[in-house]
């Protein structure tokens, strides 16, 4: 398991709070939503702070309890197998790259928000750590995970995923944030991050 401090086992605390800062900045009104979104030329242009703040705002609130549901479900799955250090690090590396693949790949993209580009990236995160634990339902999900991927750029967003959210689904954003969040748990490893589990 990836831990932060020997002998301390992770509090599992960060993405219940990222659910409830979504839910936060929805509150906050369309003003505040309009200043944190993601927004080519106000990117572009030195508002470097949307490359983050935009997986906090959503379309509306069916789009945010979505997001805050799976972010939930992730945390139950996963919560305790990484650390809340490394689950802030991941979601940076996410929610970044996510922006950033955005900007490079896909100038078209005016406007963008939502958490599921990130989200892509926290569950791949989180079933590849927790492959040692549970190798057989980690192998499942990261499979499961693929095929979504892999379906969603030759035949577009789910049957239904649209409805549900209130608006598009942009299905790159979730190829950029599952690539990254392989790519965070990498660095981890090669950085030594990885290490048995706790003792009791």
């Amino acid at each position: 398991m990836i831990v932060a401090m020997k002998g301390k086992m992770p509090s599992g605390w960060i993405l219940p709070a990222l659910a409830l800062a979504a839910i936060l900045v929805h509150l906050a009104g369309p003003e505040v939503q309009e200043a944190l979104r993601f927004e080519r030329e106000a990117v572009l242009a030195g508002e470097l702070w949307r490359l983050l703040s935009a997986h906090l705002t959503h379309l509306g609130w069916p789009h945010t309890i979505w997001n805050g549901a799976a972010l939930i479900v992730i945390s139950l799955l996963f919560g305790r197998t990484i650390s809340d250090l490394h689950w802030v690090y991941l979601t940076v590396i996410c929610a970044a790259g996510v922006g950033i693949g955005l900007l490079a790949f896909k100038p078209e993209i005016a406007v963008y928000v939502g958490f599921s580009g990130v989200l892509h990236g926290l569950f791949a995160a989180g079933a590849l750590t927790d492959r040692h634990a549970h190798p057989e339902t980690s192998s499942l999900m990261l499979g499961l995970l693929g095929v979504k991927v892999v379906w969603e750029q030759l035949a577009g967003p789910l049957p239904g995923t649209e409805a549900a959210v209130g608006g598009l689904v942009l299905v790159d954003a979730h190829l950029y944030g599952a690539i990254l969040g392989v790519i965070g748990v990498a660095i981890l490893h090669a950085f030594g991050s990885q290490k048995g589990p706790d003792p009791q």
